[in-house]
């Protein structure tokens, strides 16, 4: 029987530190290795025989995943956070965190997460770059309100994003510097330039075979509008992973910290371990989904006549959590029946 051997990959952005260790735990090699195919390569090549590996996800570890994952008869991306618990020392440099990861792989103790289909990961990317243009739009719709105050020019704030108004008030607006009015017409600009770039973003992820029948379905909940439905998709991946709605509600950050110790149990405020992208789409959806969604609106009303507003909207996107993990997991639309909550 083939000996496997056990590699620990501590990445960064220029190199690469590893660890190769067999079953008992004896060393077999350590050494640096630059970050680039070329060399990874040469790498690969100069291995003792079949290997399993492990790494720790980094902005740096989807490309690196991709290029060594066929070469490899197993490779595993471990949890930064639970790592960091895990493996806390005084002593920390690159080549301990590769011996680490390399142990932990070896006594099966690796905190694994989830490593999405490069597919997905790049739809992922496009949708993470649209959400930062729609951010940057809004700072400069911001900012073109800002301008217009600091010289007390008076404006329709609701009309001042259209192109008629705006031009109009450029042309009557009085006592305003030349300097401003510049500034405007090149925040103008941007706006319509960021406007078209998230437009055709997607456009693009629209017309993607590989997720358009689960969008369409998820969109078939009232309340649940394309960009919502976009993020569950490509920030869930496969829904399967999920065994229960509280585990789904977790992950998207819209439970509260527990924290117990002796019989006594506390809860903090609502969890930072979560995915930042579902927690953001998820509580905007929140506050207008009840518009559109009579059982959403039911539930709002009720958790706000307690007295507190933003718990109402908490509630609203737990539910939220709940049709779209019922609907995503059945592959069938969304009916208004009570049996249908995960």
């Amino acid at each position: 029987m083939e000996s496997i051997y056990y590699v620990g990959l501590d990445v960064h952005k220029k190199t690469i530190a590893y660890c190769i260790k067999d079953i008992s735990g004896k060393m077999i090699r350590q050494g640096v290795v630059a970050a680039e195919r070329k060399a990874l390569r040469k790498w690969l090549d100069e291995l003792p025989g079949s290997w399993m590996g492990a790494m720790e996800a980094t902005l740096f570890t989807g490309w690196i995943y991709d290029f060594l994952k066929p070469h490899a008869v197993e490779l595993k991306v471990a949890h930064p956070e639970m790592l960091k618990a895990i493996t806390a020392a005084k002593k920390k440099n690159d080549r301990a965190d590769a011996e680490k990861l390399a142990d932990l792989l070896r006594v099966d103790l690796l905190p694994e997460c989830v490593m999405m289909p490069s597919e997905l990961r790049e739809l992922r990317r496009i949708l993470r770059y649209r959400n930062m243009v729609v951010r940057t739009a809004v700072k400069m719709k911001n900012k073109m309100s800002g301008l217009l105050m600091e010289v007390g020019a008076t404006y329709d704030k609701r009309r001042l994003y259209g192109r008629k108004y705006f031009n109009e008030l450029m042309e009557r607006v009085e006592d305003v510097p030349d300097s401003v009015k510049e500034l405007l017409q090149l925040s103008r600009g941007n706006l319509e330039l960021f406007t078209a770039i998230q437009k055709k973003l997607i456009k693009t992820l629209r017309e993607q075979p590989l997720i358009r029948k689960r969008v369409e379905l998820l969109m078939s909940i009232a309340g649940v509008g394309e960009i919502l439905a976009l993020t569950w998709v490509l920030e869930i991946g496969e829904v399967s992973r999920f065994g229960r709605s509280r585990e789904a509600i977790s992950y998207c950050g819209l439970c509260s910290a527990q924290r117990e110790s002796a019989g006594k149990e506390k809860h903090g405020p609502i969890s930072k371990k979560r995915n930042k992208h579902l927690q953001t789409m998820l509580i905007e959806a929140a506050k207008i989904a009840p518009n559109w969604n009579p059982q959403l609106a039911a539930l709002h009303e009720k958790e706000s006549a307690k007295g507190n507003r933003n718990r109402a909207t908490l509630a609203v996107a737990r539910k939220l959590v709940e049709y779209l993990l019922a609907v995503d997991r059945r592959g069938t639309p969304f009916e208004e029946v009570s049996s249908l909550v995960a």
